[in-house]
């Protein structure tokens, strides 16, 4: 009588190859039906409209006439900068604008300056964050415009584990709140900055 050849230093023991190759199939359907990230739900785009400050944003404020009113600005994790004269003035989760005519009205009603006039423009935008499956994690500038696909040729590329398809991302929920959501992003979503992008790793 023959009897089915087994592999007594396999983690199967003396299980016969065919009926390991049974036990074994539906282990890797279950992994490829539960590929890390493939449930998240899409993040959209960010808006077109204005971009809302966040902390770690830095910003170039400048008061016409007044140069030593003029200066840059980073805005704190609370969310606000100190602006000489009038203190603190919330910046996150406003436009450049915004704070420009925020600023603009603290001057005068202050009456220290007469008649000012105040512009804010974005100088460096919080860094994102890119980690996982890729060649060189960490952090790296944005850009606006930036996408997933921008993010990865910073950060050197895919590895060759890399699931391509798509990302999770970490997004600061209102620009400018400490709420967070995550959700996933393809290669072509534009991102925004503060995003912590991860590459999820292939199974197979």
């Amino acid at each position: 009588m023959r009897f089915a050849k087994t592999d007594k230093n396999s983690a199967f023991g003396a299980v016969p190859r065919a009926a390991r190759r049974v036990l074994v199939l539906p282990v890797m359907l279950a992994l490829v039906g539960c590929v890390s990230g493939q449930n998240l739900a899409m993040l959209t785009s960010p808006p077109d409209e204005g971009y809302q400050l966040g902390p770690g944003d830095q910003i170039r404020v400048i008061t016409y006439d007044e140069t030593q009113l003029s200066n840059t600005f980073t805005v704190g994790e609370d969310g606000k900068i100190a602006f000489p004269l009038i203190g603190t003035v919330m910046a996150s989760g406003h436009t450049a604008n915004q704070v420009a005519s925020e600023i603009t009205a603290s001057l005068e009603n202050s009456k220290l300056v007469n008649q000012p006039s105040v512009s804010v423009e974005v100088v460096q935008y919080r860094p994102i964050s890119v980690l996982g499956e890729v060649n060189h994690p960490g952090q790296y500038p944005y850009q606006p415009g930036m996408t997933t696909l921008d993010a990865v040729a910073l950060a050197g590329g895919f590895t060759y584990r890399a699931v391509t398809g798509y990302a999770s991302d970490w997004r600061t929920a209102g620009r400018g709140s400490a709420y967070a959501m995550k959700g996933k992003v393809g290669p072509g979503s534009r991102l925004e900055p503060g995003d912590v992008i991860t590459i999820y790793e292939r199974y197979f």
